[in-house]
């Protein structure tokens, strides 16, 4: 067996596990528990096959279940192993006719979801196919970045839970009412940005690794990209609806990629 093929039956099992346990247990958030521990198999499937032996592979399994502790250990803090369902999936089950959702729910939440997960984990394979390539200087620098971008998130998701925390704390009249303030003040998602560039800079090893950035494994970076843009729509669509204040948040500060805000626009007068 080859360790694509193990992979690739590894996800199909989950796709069955996730979707079998959402129409058992109302729950659509299987996904989401699973979300920070999947890619991580698959990787170390990959250097395990390769005798953990090869150090690009070797680094690139550490770094993945650094990954995955941290946002494990995030999610977990946030009750999501408890039985928490995420807040968005009753709401566009309220949207939408029951038959309609459970399409989505196999189609999209069980099926399309895992699919990104097992893609986001293949530029192992592109390392795993290239192991004649010695681990060199470019290695080291996407090692850092990578490091980096996880210590972003980490301070993103902790500036998040403090506000979350004091928000709380301070009841119905808390203000503001969303945080803006620390990394959230140059972007509206610092830590969906954060979370992004560590599956591109996975993706850098395999390029390293073949001598290319050609390569069809930068797929699973693309559509998870695509899918946190679908993802940053739907969400900040709800928080608008219950924070009006937050159009004037958008308007002055970048949607993701940190940037310094922008001066806010003051309506013009009319004149008679």
């Amino acid at each position: 067996m080859t360790p694509l093929l193990l992979v690739i039956l590894l996800a199909v099992a989950v796709v069955l596990f996730v979707w079998i346990a959402s129409l058992v247990s109302h729950d659509n958030s299987w996904v989401d528990r699973l979300w920070s521990i999947v890619p991580a198999v698959y990787v170390w499937v990959f250097a395990a096959f390769a005798g953990l032996s090869d150090p690009r592979l070797d680094v690139m399994a550490a770094l993945v279940t650094v990954w995955g502790a941290r946002l494990t250990f995030n999610f977990a803090r946030k009750g999501g192993y408890s039985g928490v369902e995420d807040y968005r999936w009753a709401i566009l089950r309220a949207r939408m006719p029951r038959w309609q959702f459970e399409i989505f729910n196999f189609l999209f939440i069980s099926l399309y979801q895992n699919v990104i997960l097992l893609l986001i984990a293949l530029p192992a394979l592109t390392a795993y196919e290239h192991r004649a390539t010695p681990f060199g200087p470019l290695d080291v620098v996407i090692a850092v970045l990578f490091l980096g971008f996880t210590v972003g998130e980490t301070v993103a998701d902790q500036q998040q839970w403090n506000f979350q925390a004091k928000k709380k704390a301070g009841g119905a009249d808390f203000r503001p009412r969303f945080l803006s303030s620390g990394l959230w003040r140059f972007s509206r998602h610092p830590n969906f940005f954060f979370e992004q560039a560590q599956w591109w800079a996975l993706f850098f090893f395999g390029a390293v690794a073949a001598g290319s950035v050609l390569q069809w494994t930068v797929l699973g970076a693309v559509l998870l990209t695509a899918l946190f843009i679908g993802s940053t729509i739907f969400t900040e669509s709800i928080t608008k609806s219950k924070y009006p204040e937050y159009e004037d948040y958008q308007a002055t500060t970048s949607a993701v990629v940190p940037w310094l805000p922008r001066a806010r626009r003051e309506p013009q007068s009319k004149t008679a």
